[in-house]
C-alpha cells in the first residue's frame, strides 16, 4: 500500500508499543516519519528503517522542545502532514494515596503534550494540508479510559478524557478557520504490548476476561485504524472517536 505517500508523519512516544508500530506502519505505507521520544539517540533498528525515518528528541510536556522538533522536522522533510499525539503515562493509585507530583506529571504528559504539539505543528500543518484532499491529519491517542472509569486511574482517566475533548474543540475550531487540518482521537482498549505483557498475570488476566473479544489488542490493530485517520480514506472525518476496544465500552 502507498496510501500516505509523499506524506511525513510526526509521531511521539514512538521508539515503542503503539507509537512505534505506527510508524513501521507509515514507513509501510509509503510515508517518511520523524520519531519523537526520550531517548538522547534512536536505537539501532530503529536507524536501520532508512533515510525515511528519523529521530528527535522530545519531551512532550516541554513548549520550547516541541518549538526545537517542529524547527527539525522542517529542516529534514521541509513539511508535515500528519501529527499523530501518542507519547503517555500512567501510574494506578487510589485517589487517597495519589500525590499532586504525579497528577501534574501524567496530565502534563498526556493533556498538555497534546495541546502543545497540536498548537505548534499547526501551522506547518495547514500549509501541507492543502495538497490532499483530506487536508493535513492529526490523530490524537486516547483510550477506553477517556470513555469510561476505571479505579486507580484518577489522573490518568482525567487526562485521557481530556484529550477526547480536547480532539472536538481543535477539530471544530480547524474547521470554522478554514484550516486544511482534520483532527480524530482513536481510543484504545488494552493492547498486548511489551509494557502490557510485563503485567502480573492476575492484571493481563481482567484484560482479557474483561473484554468481550476474550484478548488483548495487537498494537497493529491499533495502527491500522491510526493508518486510515490519517490517509484520505477519512477525508470527511473530524472530530470523531474511533474505539478499538474488542466490545469492552459495549457492556
Amino acid at each position: 500500500m502507498s496510501r500516505l505517500a509523499g506524506r511525513v508523519a510526526l509521531v511521539t512516544g514512538g521508539l515503542r508499543g503503539i507509537g512505534r508500530t505506527c510508524v513501521e506502519r507509515f514507513l509501510a505505507e509509503g510515508a517518511s516519519v520523524m520519531v519523537a521520544d526520550l531517548a538522547d539517540t534512536a536505537d539501532e533498528d530503529l536507524t536501520a528503517l532508512g533515510d525515511k525515518a528519523a529521530y528527535v528528541r522530545l519531551d512532550v510536556s516541554d513548549e520550547d522542545e516541541w518549538v526545537q522538533a517542529v524547527a527539525a522536522i522542517e529542516a529534514r522533510f521541509g513539511r508535515l502532514d500528519i501529527l499523530v499525539s501518542n507519547a503517555g503515562i500512567g501510574i494506578p493509585r487510589r485517589i487517597r494515596e495519589e500525590t499532586l507530583a504525579n497528577w501534574r506529571k501524567t496530565i502534563a504528559v498526556n493533556l498538555d503534550g497534546v495541546f502543545l504539539g497540536t498548537k505548534h505543528c499547526a501551522d506547518l500543518l495547514a500549509k501541507s494540508g492543502r495538497d490532499w484532499k483530506g487536508g493535513a491529519s492529526i490523530v490524537n491517542i486516547s483510550s477506553i479510559m477517556g470513555l469510561v472509569a476505571l479505579p486507580d486511574g484518577g489522573p490518568y482517566n482525567a487526562s485521557k478524557g481530556g484529550v477526547r475533548l480536547f480532539t472536538k474543540v481543535a477539530a471544530l475550531e480547524f474547521a470554522e478557520d478554514k484550516l486544511p487540518i482534520r483532527v480524530n482521537s482513536v481510543h484504545p482498549g488494552f493492547v498486548a504490548t511489551p509494557l502490557a505483557q510485563a503485567f502480573p498475570d492476575e492484571l493481563k488476566a481482567f484484560m482479557t476476561s474483561s473484554t468481550p473479544l476474550g484478548r488483548m489488542a495487537e498494537p497493529e490493530e491499533i495502527a491500522s485504524v491510526v493508518a486510515f485517520l490519517a490517509s484520505d480514506d477519512a477525508s470527511f472525518m473530524t472530530g470523531s472517536e474511533l474505539v478499538v476496544d474488542g466490545g469492552y465500552t459495549a457492556k
